[in-house]
C-alpha cells in the first residue's frame, strides 16, 4: 500500500520541494516542529539509539520511557508508531541501506502490535538540511520511496526534513534539529539532545565506523539492550587520524564538515582509539555471545552476566 498524507496516497516525487508544494500543511508542521524548544530527558528512563541502529518497544515497558537519538546532520531520524498498540520504533538512518532498513522498522512495530487490530501506523521524519552535495535530499526521497513500497498503510504525520530543517548560520547551512526523542507512553515526538549515549557507546560506534549494517539494539520483552557480535579486522592505519588536526578529520570523516556538532571530532577520535585498543573484535564477545545490558534500580545500564 502507498504512504498516505491526509488520507491521500503519495504519488511519485522528484524532489522534496515538490512534496512540500503539494502538501503545504507538511511545511507548516515541519516549521512548527523545528521551532520547538529542546526537551530535557532524564537519562535514567532513556534508551539511546546511535547511527545505523533502531529500537522498538511498547507503553508496557517499565525500563524505557523515551527512545532518543541525536547528532544527525545529513542522517534522518525515523519514528514509526502504531496508534492502537502504542508500539513505537526509532531509527537513525544514514542512507547506507535504506531499502533493506525500512522493512525492519515496519516489522519491529507490527510484530509488537499483533494484539491490536484498531489503529494505524504513523510516520515521523526529522533530519537532513540543504547540504551542498544533496546527500540529505537523496536520503529524504529514498526513505519516502521505501515506506511507499511497504504493504502496510503508513500515514506521514511529521516531515521536518532537508529544506524544512535548514538554517543558515554565518553563511553556512546547518540542520535546525539535530536530535529527537519519542515518549513511549504518549507517542509524542520532540526535539532533544543527549549527553548519555550508552551503554557501550564506543563499541557501538566502532561497529558502525567499521561498516556494520542497521541493527536492532533492544529486547523489549526483557528490557535488555543487546549488542550482537560484530566483526572488524585489525587496522593500525587508522592511528593516522589521531595525529591530524580537527579540520582534516572533519573534512574526510564527515558527510557535512561545516554542520557537525562541536563534539564530532572527539567522538571520532575516541572511536578510533577504541578500535586500536581492541584490534580483535572477537575478544569483546567471548564464546560468540552477545553483550547484554539491563537497567539497574538506580536507572543506569549495567552489563548483565
Amino acid at each position: 500500500m502507498p504512504l498516505f498524507i491526509q488520507n491521500r496516497g503519495l504519488g511519485r516525487l522528484t524532489s522534496t520541494a515538490e512534496l512540500f508544494d503539494k502538501y503545504p500543511h507538511l511545511q507548516e508542521n515541519g516549521r512548527a516542529f523545528s521551532s520547538k524548544s529542546l526537551v530535557d530527558v532524564d537519562p535514567k528512563c532513556l534508551l539511546y539509539v546511535q547511527q545505523r541502529e533502531f529500537a522498538a518497544t511498547t507503553p508496557a515497558d517499565n525500563c524505557v520511557s523515551v527512545i532518543g537519538s541525536d547528532d544527525a546532520t545529513t542522517c534522518h531520524l525515523v519514528v514509526l508508531r502504531h496508534t492502537g498498540s502504542g508500539a513505537v520504533c526509532l531509527a537513525h538512518c544514514d542512507g547506507s541501506s535504506t531499502w533493506s532498513e525500512v522493512p525492519l522498522l515496519v516489522k519491529a512495530v507490527t510484530s509488537l502490535s499483533n494484539v491490536s487490530k484498531e489503529g494505524r501506523l504513523e510516520l515521523h521524519l526529522v533530519g537532513g538540511f540543504n547540504d551542498e552535495s544533496k546527500t540529505s535530499h537523496k536520503l529524504s526521497l529514498n526513505i519516502l520511496a521505501a515506506f511507499h513500497k511497504q504493504k502496510e498503510e503508513i500515514h506521514l504525520e511529521t516531515c521536518c526534513i532537508t529544506e524544512m530543517n535548514d538554517i543558515v548560520v554565518d553563511g553556512t547551512h546547518r540542520p535546525v534539529v539535530y536530535g529527537i526523542g519519542v515518549d513511549v507512553k504518549t507517542g509524542d515526538v520532540f526535539p532533544s539532545s543527549f549527553t548519555h549515549k550508552g551503554p557501550a557507546e564506543e563499541l557501538r560506534s566502532a561497529r558502525t565506523f567499521t561498516g556494520g549494517q542497521m541493527v536492532d539494539i533492544y529486547d523489549s520483552s526483557r528490557g535488555l539492550v543487546k549488542i550482537e557480535p560484530c566483526q572488524w579486522s585489525p587496522n593500525l592505519d587508522i592511528a593516522f587520524w589521531l595525529s591530524q588536526d580537527d579540520d582534516t578529520i572533519l573534512k574526510y570523516l564527515s558527510t557535512s564538515p561545516m554542520a557537525e556538532p562541536p563534539h564530532f571530532v572527539q567522538h571520532m577520535k575516541s572511536t578510533i582509539q577504541f578500535l586500536l585498543e581492541h584490534p580483535d573484535s572477537d575478544s569483546l564477545f567471548p564464546g560468540g555471545q552477545q553483550q547484554l545490558y539491563h537497567r539497574t534500580d538506580t536507572g543506569d545500564w549495567e552489563r548483565a552476566d
